[in-house]
């Protein structure tokens, strides 16, 4: 149950702190999780509802008010620097505490592909109960022993005929104690979970009516259009608003000062967004530009490629060592070695920041589509000194999110900007230019890698160095104030948490200090780690001339999942026949690429050619197979496999933040492209059967997506690739 029980509510009491039950019978699912575009709404009710026996056409969620019991506990877990084989001790003394005091001192999150994995036991445990409840509400009524009775699409059976809906039933089974403990069904008796299932939020977004961040309306409501000092981190000097009062509809134009990591600005309030957009632009401003004027984000990556010259076994924090790779990199017959690098990337959503806030009476409203709504709190209490029991947080649909709305930014930006409005509600948003050049963006990094091959080819060495930014350190500092220090697992996941069973090696990264803001971008690590290291694997196979897919199978002889994922990736692809040119005449080629990252197994075949004049690569098929665990709803999980491949492949082909003087130069759609229809794959998706618990599924399909691209090119072109994005001019 909640810390603080929820007023009683004769239409809809709550049987526990994740479901209420109307006398109509509506089931209402209570959904602590961000609904993104992941599907996450369908899948946890799908959990709580088949434990419930509920009728699935009678279910609909609610987003829950802030409470310990929802913390994330998955995310905090999964960030500790362990190798997934590790099954010590000293690994599990570490879960078990981080779980323990996140449960009192985490945060509610929606992020780190963790919704199902963090919620299956307690969203089932809750079900579970709820059908205990009822099921002895209506026992006592009939006066008839509880084990006699059965649940059925909402309906509470007994063999003499007797039946009462859960709506019948609720009003008792609210006042009864929660059991001290229930069954859980066996696999065998699910009846929703395994079986696809029509999204909960599909009609209400296909008719409009779907409430994301950008639709709220209030009566008297106000519309801020924000200018930032094109400068990251930049603030205002001085600025001159008369031109932009004089326009119509403008009420008011005020400052802000950076916070929460974000960049100092101006705002116009307006009746309209359009006026409120005319207006601030006519605002004269002086900007204080700060320390970023000097940087270059070319100069910048060079300077982490130098930072790794040198012997790589003294560079960085070693996640994972295994052998002696001084003795083996002697012993070997031949020795490879590359560079690759990645760059800077913009989250890009669909939906650009925005975040409305009505502060009146001492007390604070806030509309955000935000994935961490205890944060966002946390931010209107240090910018307006309201408690938290004063400030309601309302989550909204997110119009995408990939790590971006894990910062607070703009909503202590929005609290400020409100506080200026005499009392009126106050809707703050960025138009997209706005969006693309202040964001917190994923760390460029750069990689060094070494392999050494005995006489067969065989990898009998492996060294892997990388450097590049933290963004753990960053957000303890804009979040909390704290100084960043030790290791950051999200700068090497992806590298040295794999299952390839390497004789001898030594992974590790080096934190650089740069002044770029950076943030959490969907996969994280795993975005850029598994392209150095997939990439590198390919090399290893052409320089050992093994077959891709045959030397990856010869590094996973004690990981029989990894092998069958990777063997039924190429199995759907026909990997190892010859390829027919395209309608076009073009030769075509595979490239694979296996990788394990969120707890999720993803193995991916890419189908490439070039066209000519100019070169440009397209990507015509990709085969992704995926074992995440037992799978709640298939097409959910397959819906986020060719969401991942799209965005993936989108990046690998356009995506790269460039950064001059400290501006960020890219603006828009046209200069920052999203993935065109045109340039869309056929994707084709198997879901292996698991019986392992739940894992992630909205970001383990990303990473695999540009080592595969980047392995057909070579088999097609001879060309090796190393940087993102690909490009062969």
């Amino acid at each position: 149950m909640p810390d603080r029980p929820w007023p009683a509510n004769a239409q809809a009491p709550a049987l526990n702190g994740w479901v209420r039950v109307t006398p109509d019978d509506r089931v209402l699912v209570q959904v602590p999780k961000s609904e993104m575009g992941q599907g996450v709404l369908t899948s946890l009710s799908m959990v709580l509802a088949d434990e419930l026996d509920a009728d699935w056409l009678r279910v609909s969620t609610e987003h829950p008010p802030i409470d310990p019991i929802y913390n994330n506990i998955a995310t905090l877990v999964d960030g500790l620097p362990f190798h997934p084989d590790d099954e010590g001790t000293v690994r599990r003394t570490a879960e078990w505490l981080t779980a323990k005091a996140m449960r009192t001192f985490g945060i509610q999150m929606t992020g780190g592909s963790s919704s199902v994995k963090d919620l299956w036991m307690p969203m089932r445990e809750a079900g579970a109960t709820a059908r205990a409840m009822l099921v002895l509400a209506a026992a006592q009524r009939w006066k008839l022993p509880p084990e006699e009775c059965r649940v059925q699409a909402g309906v509470v059976l007994h063999p003499g005929g007797q039946r009462l809906r859960f709506g019948e039933l609720v009003a008792d089974a609210a006042r009864l104690p929660l059991p001290a403990s229930v069954t859980l069904k066996t696999p065998d008796r699910f009846t929703l979970i395994g079986r696809a299932q029509l999204r909960l939020d599909g009609p209400a977004k296909a008719r409009g009516q779907a409430s994301f961040g950008l639709d709220v309306r209030l009566p008297g409501m106000l519309y801020a259009s924000v200018r930032m000092c094109p400068t990251l981190g930049g603030k205002v000097m001085s600025f001159d608003a008369t031109a932009a009062k004089g326009l119509p509809g403008v009420r008011k134009v005020v400052s802000f000062e950076p916070a929460f990591g974000g960049t100092g600005g101006i705002a116009a309030l307006a009746d309209t967004p359009w006026h409120a957009m005319k207006a601030v632009q006519a605002v004269q401003v002086q900007w204080d530009a700060g320390p970023m004027a000097a940087f270059d984000s070319r100069q910048a990556l060079d300077a982490l490629a130098a930072g790794l010259d040198g012997p790589s076994a003294d560079k960085g924090f070693a996640y994972r060592t295994v052998g002696d790779t001084t003795d083996a990199f002697k012993a070997a017959r031949t020795t490879l070695e590359a560079e690759y690098r990645a760059p800077w990337l913009a989250h890009m959503t669909m939906e650009p920041m925005n975040c409305t806030v009505h502060l009146a009476e001492g007390k604070a409203r806030v509309w955000a589509p935000t994935q961490v709504p205890g944060l966002a709190r946390l931010a209107v209490s240090k910018v307006t000194g309201l408690a938290n029991e004063h400030i309601d947080v309302q989550v909204q649909l997110l119009g995408g999110g990939f790590g971006r709305r894990l910062d607070v930014d703009f909503v202590a930006q929005a609290a400020a900007i409100a506080a200026q409005a005499d009392g009126a509600p106050v809707q703050t948003f960025w138009d997209r230019a706005e969006d693309t050049r202040h964001d917190f963006y994923r760390p460029a990094a750069v990689a060094r890698l070494r392999a050494g091959l005995d006489a067969k080819g065989a990898l009998v060495a492996w060294e892997q160095v990388s450097a590049g930014q933290s963004i753990v350190h960053q957000v303890l500092q804009r979040l909390f104030g704290l100084p960043g220090a030790g290791p950051d697992k999200t700068t090497a996941e992806g590298a040295y948490d794999q299952p390839y069973e390497f004789p001898a090696a030594r992974i590790s990264h080096a934190i650089v200090e740069l002044p770029v803001p950076v943030g959490f971008w969907r996969a994280v690590g795993h975005s850029h780690q598994a392209f150095f290291k997939e990439c590198f694997v390919d090399e290893c196979a052409a320089a050992a001339k093994v077959d891709a897919v045959a030397y990856r199978a010869a590094l996973l002889k004690q990981h029989p999942r990894h092998l069958a994922v990777l063997q039924k990736a190429a199995a759907m692809a026909g990997w190892g026949r010859t390829l027919a040119a395209g309608d076009d005449g073009r030769p075509r080629a595979l490239g694979v690429a296996l990788h394990q990252s969120f707890g999720s197994i993803v193995a991916q075949v890419a189908e490439v050619s070039v066209s000519a004049d100019p070169p440009r690569i397209r990507v015509h098929k990709v085969w992704c197979a995926v074992d995440c665990g037992v799978v709640v709803n298939p097409s959910g999980v397959r819906q986020q496999m060719e969401s991942a491949v799209v965005h993936g492949l989108g990046t690998a082909l356009h995506g790269g933040v460039v950064i001059e003087k400290g501006q960020v130069l890219a603006s828009n759609f046209h200069d920052q492209p999203a993935l065109r229809m045109d340039e869309a794959p056929e994707v084709f998706t198997e879901l292996m059967a698991s019986a392992e618990h739940p894992q992630g599924a909205g970001e383990p399909g990303l990473p695999p997506v540009a080592p595969a691209v980047a392995n057909a090119l070579f088999a097609l072109t001879g060309k090796r690739l190393r940087s993102l994005p690909l490009t062969l001019a």
